[in-house]
């Protein structure tokens, strides 16, 4: 079993950075500490599995090569965890939505030339609204340093041009940096799901990207 850290973040070193307003995107430097984000990767590695996307007829899983990354899910027992606990409670202080209304966390592996094509992460089915309503929210936590590429893109954010992948695109990106999050918003203060959300993970040109998601929903999720 492995080992968990006693060294958890304080909320007082988190530092908020606004990237954006329409689509609401909040960049949060030191979400993590370094030993949350090594204890993440270390109990998923030996259960990552080909990711899948979201049946909008069923709400299963199903391969696509609209995302290439490598994945697994916590299980219900591992959010009792203090670790998992404490990284739960500080999502919820800085999204403001309870955490029994997410989704369990999700870590994700890419490796080289892989990557996540834009999309949204709203359902735009009925089928996935029945548990826990829509998605209005995602934390998207990066667990490793010494990547090239992979940023988060952003195409209808920002005004300028970024490095996605190696290529100059409209929009905006951000860099995984280990411990930080980027907290982003599919529903819009006028309580429906926000086009401008669309986001993907660029293609990996170097190394390995490691990143944590944490889908928030409506109401309570599980």
């Amino acid at each position: 079993m492995t080992k968990m850290p006693l060294c958890f973040v304080s909320d007082l070193s988190v530092k908020p950075e606004v990237l954006s307003w329409s689509p609401r995107i909040i960049l949060f430097h030191n979400f993590l500490s370094t030993e949350e984000c090594d204890y993440l990767r270390a109990i998923a590695k030996p259960r990552l599995q080909i990711s899948t996307v979201v049946d909008t007829k069923t709400g299963k899983g199903i391969k696509s090569n609209v995302r290439t990354s490598s994945g697994m899910f916590l299980s219900s027992e591992e959010r009792k965890f203090p670790i998992i606990q404490a990284i739960e409670k500080r999502i919820a202080v800085f999204s403001q939505v309870p955490a029994e209304n997410g989704e369990l966390i999700q870590v994700l592996r890419y490796e080289k030339n892989q990557y996540y094509k834009p999309h949204h992460d709203y359902f735009a089915d009925t089928f996935n609204l029945k548990r826990g309503g829509q998605r209005i929210a995602t934390m998207l936590m990066y667990l490793s340093d010494n990547v090239e590429g992979g940023e988060t893109y952003f195409p209808l954010a920002g005004n300028g041009e970024c490095s996605c992948g190696g290529k100059m695109m409209k929009g905006l990106c951000v860099k995984p940096i280990k411990g930080d999050a980027v907290l982003f918003w599919s529903m819009g203060l006028n309580g429906e799901s926000d086009p401008n959300s669309i986001h993907g993970g660029c293609a990996v040109l170097k190394g390995e990207k490691w990143s944590a998601t944490k889908w928030m929903r409506q109401r309570t999720s599980y």
